[in-house]
C-alpha cells in the first residue's frame, strides 16, 4: 500500500482503478451490488463459468448423453481436475486427485502416514488447527487403539501465532507425522512451509499439510517443498461450490510404498473386471473409493479457470494491498471503536483473510449480515472474519465492510441482535 494512503471511498475507487485483475470480477455473478462479500475464505462466489458448465451438464451430458457420459469425459474429471489444480499449488503431473471431503482425505493420510512410519507413536498438530482435522486424528488414534498420541502446540499471543520453538523443540524422532493447517482459520497466520517440512524430514518423519485456507489465494510450492502430502478443499478461493470434492495431494516419491485404507471399486486397478479381490491402481488413483459426484466435479473444473488466467503469483499481490489497505482502515476507524486486529500485522505472514476481535464480535457480525448487507463471518470467542478473495473483491468492497462495521458499532445498531447463536455463524 502506497504512502498516499487516505481514508475516504474515493481512494479506494482510485485503486479499484489502477488494479490489474479489476475484470476477472465481471465473470462471478453478481446481482446485488451492494452486497458487500467477504466470506469467500468459507463459500466462494459463483463463476459465470461454472453456472454454465452446470447448465450444460445437467441439459446435455445428464439430460442426453446420458449413461455414455462415463466414457466421454466424466470417468477421467479426478486426475484431470487433479492437474488443474497442481498448477495453483506447484505439484508436477500425476500428484494430485479430486474425491471425496476434506475429513475423509484426512482419514486417508493419517491411516497411510502411519504406516509407512508404524513404528512410531507420535502426530504432532496444533491447537490452532481447524478442530475437524483434530477430529479425524482422534479418531485414527482411537480406531487403532490408542497406540499413539497427539501433541498439541500451542500459542504465543492470544491464539494468532503459533508457539514455532514449541513445535520444532517437539518433532523429535519417535513423531510418525506433523499436521498442521498452512493458514490458520481464525488468525490467518500463515506457516513457514519449507521450514517445517524440513525439519520434520531431518527426524525422518512425514508431514500433511491442511491447503484449504490457502489454496487458490496465495502461492503454494508442493514439490519444491519437498511436502510428503496434502489436502484441501475447493469451495473456498477456488469457488468450487457447496460441498464441491476436495483434493489430495501425495509426492511422487511415495508411490510405491503408501496405501489407502478405503479399498473403493474406483481405486481398484481394474473396475469394470469385477475381480473380486481388490488390487489398486497405482499413483494417486489408489486414494479414490466410490462414483464421484460429477455435477460438483465438473462446476469445480470451470470455476479453475479463473484463477489460473489471473495467476496466482498476481492474486497473492492483489491479495497482500486488500489486507493491508484493510488493516489500515481498521487501525483509524475501527480500533477506536474497540476493535483489536486477530491477524498478523505483518503480511508475508498472513494468508487472505483478516480477523478483527471485539467482545460483540457476535452480535456485530450477525448485525452486518442481517441488516447492513454485509456478509462475512463469525469464529469463537470473538473474531469476525474478512475474507478477501482477490479475484473478485475490490477496494471499494473493503472500505464498504470497513465502513458499515464502524457504523454497527457507533450507531449500536449491533444491540438490536439477541445474544442467542444460530447454528452456523
Amino acid at each position: 500500500m502506497n504512502q498516499n494512503f487516505r481514508a475516504e471511498r474515493g481512494y479506494a475507487l482510485e485503486l479499484d482503478r489502477l488494479d490489474p485483475l479489476a475484470t476477472f470480477r465481471d465473470l462471478f455473478v453478481i446481482e446485488d451490488p451492494d452486497l458487500i462479500y467477504m466470506d469467500g475464505n468459507s463459500l466462494g462466489r459463483l463463476p459465470l463459468a461454472a453456472l454454465e458448465r452446470v447448465n450444460s451438464v445437467v441439459s446435455n451430458e445428464w439430460g442426453n448423453v446420458l449413461i455414455r457420459s462415463w466414457n466421454q469425459g466424466w470417468w477421467e474429471a479426478p486426475a484431470r481436475i487433479g492437474e488443474k489444480i497442481a498448477t495453483l499449488v506447484g505439484a508436477s503431473t500425476g500428484q494430485i486427485i479430486v474425491c471425496d471431503s476434506v475429513s475423509v482425505n484426512l482419514f486417508k493420510l493419517t491411516m497411510a502416514a502411519l504406516t509407512l512410519r508404524s513404528k512410531r507413536s507420535k502426530i504432532i498438530t496444533d491447537s490452532l488447527n481447524f478442530p475437524s482435522d483434530l477430529y479425524v486424528l482422534q479418531g485414527c488414534v482411537d480406531l487403532l487403539g490408542n497406540k499413539h498420541a497427539i501433541t498439541r502446540i500451542g500459542s504465543l499471543d492470544d491464539d494468532v501465532t503459533p508457539d514455532l520453538d514449541s513445535l520444532y523443540d517437539a518433532i523429535d524422532e519417535d513423531t510418525a507425522f506433523v499436521t498442521l493447517s498452512h493458514v490458520l482459520f481464525k488468525s490467518g497466520y500463515l506457516y513457514d512451509m519449507a521450514a517445517i517440512t524440513q525439519k520434520t524430514h531431518q527426524m525422518g518423519a512425514l508431514v500433511i499439510w491442511d491447503l484449504c485456507h490457502s489454496v487458490g489465494a496465495l502461492p503454494i510450492e508442493l514439490d519444491a517443498c519437498q511436502v510428503d502430502f496434502a489436502l484441501g478443499c475447493t469451495y473456498k478461493y477456488l469457488n468450487g461450490g457447496p460441498g464441491s470434492p476436495a483434493f489430495i495431494y501425495s509426492n511422487k516419491n511415495l508411490h510405491e510404498n503408501f496405501s489407502s485404507p478405503i479399498w473403493g471399486w474406483w481405486g481398484q486397478r481394474s473396475p469394470f473386471s469385477f475381480d473380486l479381490d481388490y488390487v489398486p491402481n497405482p499413483g494417486m488413483q489408489r486414494f479414490l473409493t466410490g462414483s464421484q459426484p460429477i455435477l460438483s466435479m465438473l462446476s469445480l473444473e470451470a470455476a479453475l479457470d479463473p484463477l489460473m488466467q489471473a495467476g496466482i503469483q498476481n492474486l497473492r499481490e492483489k491479495s497482500m494491498q486488500l489486507s493491508e489497505y484493510f488493516i489500515k482502515l481498521s487501525d483509524s476507524i475501527l480500533t477506536p471503536l474497540g476493535f483489536r486486529l486477530g491477524s498478523p500485522r505483518n503480511s508475508s505472514l498472513r494468508g487472505s483473510h483478516i480477523s478483527l476481535r471485539h467482545p460483540e464480535g457476535y452480535r456485530i457480525n450477525r448485525v452486518l449480515i442481517d441488516k447492513l448487507n454485509v456478509i462475512p463471518d463469525f469464529r469463537e470467542p470473538d473474531n469476525i472474519r474478512y475474507g478477501l478473495a482477490p479475484i473478485y473483491t475490490s477496494f471499494t468492497d473493503v472500505w464498504e465492510a470497513v465502513e458499515r462495521t464502524r457504523q454497527a458499532v457507533a450507531n449500536k445498531i449491533y444491540e438490536e441482535i439477541p445474544q442467542d447463536r444460530l447454528i452456523v455463524t
